[in-house]
């Protein structure tokens, strides 16, 4: 925490933005840039060495030796390699220089990085290029430049690129849409807030947790007596060391232009979140990786490991990132806000529309989004939403679709003052819908909030499919209307039939309910409840030419990203059951023997002290204990035995979908049976013998 940090003074003080640009660049650069940046349109070349010394000077007054074209690969992670601004000219006299070439385009090795098939491994040569609506920004000693990522033919092998082309699909449809009600100045953007969850513990337990280091979630662990069962951690008092570790993650993304706007305590112990303020998709993705990386770097810092995985610890709250979207016009107003009176509202009502039939016509896409080994666990329990697609709209927009199918007219109701009882408090207006948490995909006031994207994610793949989902409604109903004879007659029809046609995908109940399961089996929705069972929809020919027709992904390039989410599923159970294994034989086995001989010493010793001196000792707990650990370890013995069998049992000249089952079904269910057993034996064993700390130690280690 910096004694000297001034929020009016330093928020956005290491980012290159439109003030900087304002004041650093002569007029008609600047213009010429902020019309390129805003209107979304090529950068004139010409002006780029202008640019680039204009930000090289900058960085350099901030610190910076370095820059780096900072991208996106599809590890999901960023990657960056620092280039000094050092160069020489005559007789080696030191120079620093930034050209506009340098600015534009980088030439990172791609050969490295997952492609899916796109490219060889020996075809290394991969492209990065300038993304300039999204700011620079300097950080440490290092200019970065968010960027794109390509192949050497064009593919795309990054998060940012798909993310940029559907926002452009987005725009071009819902412009047309705009236009066509008399919208002067037509223009869609898409807008985001990802709230981030994660948990903090403390460094020490951290690093007597192997499986917690090679993999990011306990592979075992018994449950603590006292989880989240009281809800007492949820916007509980923040610890102070927890504090002081937020409040200098909040002063470095200010800094960086990333106004976080709200921090608290989450469900389970040891767990929290931080809230940024809305903003551009593109810009905001980038952001959430930076939050991410900060959380991860600043931990330390106090201490601290930040724990981002979806399901860390078993039987208490996973991770998630609520990733709430709306889409605006170019003028800032919110297309998906009802406004006062929503029934009246054409505009409000065929954007809602749209949402909803796309949201039902890609329900296979929706999942296969947020989909992960790590989610897998998450989903369905413990606040998270289960893997069925469903939207909630809440009671008013509710009825008001209800009168639409129906052609009867609807009262819109007043905004209710609701009295909480006590006098010394004001009234508050009742909003128009209660919030759903157990929905995936929730209308909450003026956007919705996608609830099933992991929190480890990049949101850039969940964003460039409904992004898309979406334009291509919007295509539709365009098409449509601008054919129409009387315009106002066929909207009311479109809005009227298509309300109709996906009344399905509208939930307002309970999602963990049974009766939802059997209800949505009814309705026809799909229940992907494994990563295994949704991948696969990525490839069907109807969604390989969906992000065709809008430019979004070639075929090759949606095929690519299957086969990359395929292979990172597959290497990631692979590195869990290996770690299972590791830990269980150097560190639980020999726990367990070491155990059962100083329970049998003392059952020899008492037993030999009472044939010695005939007194009479009780062994009945000793017996008991030793035989009860005894069978659990013949068990431990045999279910290390299958896990190593199901390891084994990999077959590597398989399609990776097939491989990808195998670990679903036979190497899960290995590991599940280990678990089990081994954590049955942390209840038994004594601490002082047992290799990992415990859920307790972990959970509450942060004091």
């Amino acid at each position: 925490m910096s004694e000297n940090f001034d929020l009016t003074r330093d928020y956005a003080s290491n980012v290159f933005n439109f003030k900087v640009m304002e004041e650093r660049l002569p007029e008609d650069v600047y213009r010429s840039l902020i019309t390129s940046i805003t209107k979304r349109s090529s950068i004139d070349p010409s002006i780029a060495g202008v640019v680039a010394n204009a930000m090289k000077e900058w960085a350099l007054e901030k610190g910076a030796t370095h820059f780096t074209h900072w991208f996106q690969p599809m590890t999901g992670v960023t990657a960056e390699k620092h280039e000094s601004f050092i160069n020489f000219e005559g007789d080696r006299e030191l120079v620093l220089e930034f050209s506009g070439k340098e600015l534009i385009k980088g030439e990172p090795d791609a050969s490295s990085f997952p492609t899916g098939g796109v490219r060889a491994t020996f075809e290394a040569r991969g492209y990065t290029a300038w993304d300039p609506t999204s700011p620079a920004f300097v950080k440490g000693s290092v200019l970065y430049i968010p960027t794109a990522f390509c192949s050497y033919d064009g593919e795309a092998l990054d998060k940012k690129t798909p993310l940029l082309r559907s926002m452009q699909a987005l725009d071009k449809q819902g412009s047309r849409i705009l236009k066509l009600l008399g919208d002067p100045d037509p223009g869609i953007i898409a807008n985001v807030g990802a709230e981030q969850e994660y948990f903090l513990i403390d460094e020490s337990v951290y690093e007597q947790r192997p499986d917690l280091i090679y993999s990011g979630r306990t592979l075992f662990g018994s449950p603590p007596p006292k989880g989240q069962d009281l809800d007492d951690h949820y916007f509980g008092v923040i610890k102070p060391r927890v504090a002081e570790f937020m409040q200098d993650l909040d002063e470095t993304l200010w800094s960086l232009g990333i106004a976080s706007k709200m921090r608290h305590n989450e469900v389970a112990p040891a767990q929290h979140e931080i809230v940024p303020v809305y903003e551009s998709a593109n810009t905001g993705t980038d952001h959430n990786q930076l939050i991410m990386e900060t959380l991860k770097s600043k931990a330390p810092e106090h201490r601290l490991v930040c724990l981002t995985n979806e399901k860390p610890f078993a039987g208490v709250n996973g991770n998630g990132k609520h990733c709430n979207w709306s889409i605006s016009t170019l003028a800032g107003e919110n297309l998906l806000d009802p406004g006062k009176t929503p029934s009246e509202n054409a505009r409000f009502l065929l954007f809602l529309t749209a949402v909803i039939k796309a949201i039902d016509e890609h329900q296979d896409l929706m999942r296969l989004s947020v989909a992960t080994a790590a989610n897998d666990h998450r989903l369905g329990v413990a606040e998270a939403p289960p893997a069925i697609i469903s939207i909630f709209l809440g009671d008013e927009l509710t009825d008001i679709i209800g009168s639409i199918k129906s052609g009867e007219d609807v009262m819109s109701k007043d905004r209710v003052k609701m009295d909480i009882g006590v006098d010394a408090l004001p009234q508050f207006p009742k909003d128009t819908t209660d919030r759903n948490r157990t929905s995936p995909f929730a209308f909450t006031g003026n956007k919705f909030e996608f609830r099933m994207v992991g929190s480890s994610l990049s949101i850039a793949g969940p964003l460039f499919i409904l992004n898309t989902i979406v334009a291509d409604v919007l295509m539709e109903f365009a098409d449509r209307l601008e054919l129409a004879g009387d315009f106002k007659t066929e909207l009311v029809a479109l809005i009227k039939e298509n309300l109709i046609a996906h009344e399905r995908i509208v939930f307002n109940g309970n999602n963990y309910s049974d009766e939802w399961v059997e209800e949505a089996e009814r309705r026809g929705l799909l229940n992907l409840t494994a990563t295994t069972d949704a991948l696969p929809y990525f490839i069907t020919d109807e969604n390989i030419d969906l992000f065709d027709r809008h430019s979004v992904l070639t075929p090759s390039e949606t095929r690519s990203r299957y086969e990359v989410l395929l292979e990172a599923y597959c290497k990631i159970l692979n590195i869990e059951a290996q770690s299972m294994l590791e830990i269980a034989h150097r560190g639980i086995v020999p726990a367990v023997i070491n155990y059962q001989a100083d329970i049998a010493k003392s059952l020899s010793s008492k037993a030999r002290l009472a044939e010695k001196t005939g007194a009479k000792f009780g062994l009945k707990l000793e017996s008991e204990l030793l035989a009860r650990i005894a069978e659990l370890a013949d068990t431990l013995a045999d279910d290390i035995t299958a896990l190593e069998d199901a390891i084994a049992g990999v077959d590597e000249k398989a399609d990776t979908l097939t491989v990808a089952k195998y670990y679903n079904v036979t190497v899960i269910g290995a590991m599940e049976r280990l678990r089990a057993t081994a954590d049955t034996l942390e209840t038994l064993v004594d601490e002082g013998y047992w290799p990992l700390p415990s859920y307790g130690d972990i959970l509450y280690s942060v004091k």
